[in-house]
């Protein structure tokens, strides 16, 4: 084997991979695991060789305090309100806007905008209409004679209205990824089933749902690995308040990051482990339903 094919068939493929094969590395692998290793200590960031090896105390520690419990619940609450309602709103909006027009791609374009906007900015501006005293949605409220809401200064209503927002900046982006499976989807099929006079119902649960359920399935993952992981919209909006009603299990970790960072890194294993165990499950049971063309 002459030098070229050499290049060709063996040295190549490594060597093109190599970039990103290093990033992956360096920046998720050697992250994870170093985060594992800590979850095994009681560490000292100001002297590391006072750091002592507890083993698995971290994760005792973990299933026996109720605020950790309390963040859990808060994320499951949060994730399972962010990703019903964006994945229900998303599909009736691509549904209205699936006729290709002038005015449905200015509308499209139009509520993409806030998912290129930063989360600062959204938040800003939220926390501005949220303002119980001088705020515009409570101004909305008493115009049409209903009571004015606490929004996030009150912990039976922050929790909702963090949702509000998350649902409010992610909705365009899903929008547009059901957009382009509805086009997708070959017009024949429906062609047929107008024929066999089949309701409007009947084609949108038989036919189009089935369709485009890897789309909807790449999005009930995505969203879902995505609001466990919140925290930005939540250290900006209440700061896990009022009274802990908002803190979710980033945001949580986040409180440990100083002070007890053994005991953070353990909770963060532990919050790797639902994801996975969660993403595992949709694949087990929901991946056979996935209609592929």
């Amino acid at each position: 084997m002459n030098s070229k094919k050499l290049w060709e068939s063996a040295v190549r493929p490594y060597v093109m991979v190599a970039p990103a094969m290093i990033g992956i590395i360096l920046f998720v692998l050697y992250p994870v695991l170093y985060l594992v290793k800590l979850s095994f200590y009681k560490y000292n960031l100001l002297n590391k060789d006072k750091s002592k090896f507890v083993g698995l105390d971290n994760f005792i520690e973990i299933f026996s305090r109720e605020d950790f419990y309390r963040a859990l619940w808060t994320t499951v609450i949060y994730t399972v309100g962010v990703v019903a309602l964006t994945m229900s709103l998303s599909l009736l909006i691509a549904v209205c806007l699936k006729r290709k027009s002038r005015m449905n791609e200015i509308v499209q374009a139009g509520i993409f905008t806030p998912h290129i906007i930063s989360i600062v900015s959204v938040a800003l501006v939220w926390m501005w209409l949220m303002e119980p005293s001088h705020g515009v949605l409570n101004f909305i409220l008493k115009s049409v004679g209903l009571p004015s809401m606490p929004w996030l200064q009150s912990s039976s209503t922050s929790l909702f209205s963090v949702i509000i927002v998350s649902v409010w900046q992610n909705i365009g982006y899903y929008t547009l990824i059901i957009v382009a499976a509805l086009h997708g989807v070959n017009p024949q099929i429906y062609e047929a089933a107008e024929l066999d006079h089949a309701s409007k119902a009947r084609v949108f649960f038989k036919i189009t749902l089935p369709l485009i359920s890897p789309q909807l399935f790449f999005i009930l993952v995505i969203m879902t690995i995505g609001s466990f992981k919140v925290f930005d919209t939540v250290k900006i909006m209440t700061g896990g308040g009022p009274n802990g009603s908002t803190t979710t299990l980033v945001y949580y970790i986040y409180e440990f990051r100083s002070n007890s960072i053994g005991y953070a890194s353990a909770t963060g294993v532990v919050l790797m482990a639902i994801i996975a165990v969660l993403t595992f499950i949709y694949f087990k049971v929901l991946s056979k339903k996935v209609h592929y063309q």
